[in-house]
């Protein structure tokens, strides 16, 4: 049974999610972050989703500002801004009754993930009645330093241009340019995961293709390598980022369902 549903921010933005429920009442909750210029309906999220819910797991898939359904617009996103959203979401399951809380990110959804998870933590940690530890973190080629992606991904003119005309190329191969401040930029060499991660005991599996052509993968094996907790670094052979072989696909989704599977309490 999928609901779908509105809630807002810390800043009153207001999101739009899905919330998907198996047969049976659970507390077993993955919240799901979709990546950069993707949305809550992407085909990893409606995938993921059915085989989680077949497993007796809700999923809470929702659409990060400036994406999909949720309120814009997309010039103004920042890694900050999707931080609380991603929050926002978390506290909105909780208020709904889940207490086992997976949080599963997509590329971008990977650093905003971390870090949301890295705030939720420290909250928990200072007042451990408010709200409970996560569960588990699963990440799909994650992000960790979005603005050292952006430098390889556009150079130093191309960063040039963005500061010029607050516009960057479609990363998704589109011709037209996408306006989007430059003051994101300026906010990912502020949001940038490693150091968070090192606080992050919560079971963490990190997958990515050694063909990802966006993620550099030494990303994926210093995040691994700070992590403290129990932690699994998968890499697929031949993968690249958006997983476009059916069987890499196919093995991407059964590694982030089988670890949330099997760690559904922290």
């Amino acid at each position: 049974m999928e609901e779908t549903v509105f809630f807002h921010d810390a800043s009153g933005h207001r999101i739009a999610a899905v919330l998907a429920k198996p047969d049976h009442p659970t507390d077993h909750v993955a919240v799901l972050c979709h990546g950069f210029l993707s949305h809550k309906n992407s085909t990893s999220n409606q995938a993921l989703t059915t085989l989680l819910v077949g497993r007796g797991i809700a999923t809470f898939r929702f659409d990060c500002f400036g994406h999909g359904d949720s309120d814009g617009p997309f010039a103004k996103l920042t890694t900050t801004l999707a931080v609380g959203q991603v929050l926002a979401a978390l506290h909105y399951v909780f208020d709904r009754g889940y207490r086992r809380l997976a949080l599963v990110g997509s590329s971008f959804g990977g650093l905003v993930s971390l870090l949301a998870a890295s705030d939720w933590t420290t909250t928990h940690s200072s007042n451990p009645a408010s709200i409970p530890p996560l569960a588990c973190l699963a990440l799909k080629c994650p992000v960790v330093d979005f603005g050292e992606e952006l430098r390889l991904e556009l150079g130093e003119e191309g960063l040039q241009q963005w500061k010029r005309t607050d516009t960057i190329p479609d990363l998704h191969g589109g011709t037209a340019r996408l306006p989007l401040d430059y003051t994101f930029y300026q906010d990912c060499l502020t949001r940038i995961a490693y150091e968070p991660a090192r606080s992050l005991t919560v079971p963490t599996l990190i997958v990515q293709g050694d063909h990802d052509e966006f993620v550099p993968r030494h990303q994926s094996q210093r995040l691994f390598d700070a992590l403290p907790g129990p932690k699994r670094l998968k890499i697929l052979p031949g993968a690249d980022h958006r997983f476009t072989n059916a069987a890499d696909f196919q093995q991407m989704l059964a590694s982030l369902t089988d670890w949330i599977s099997r760690h559904p309490t922290a």
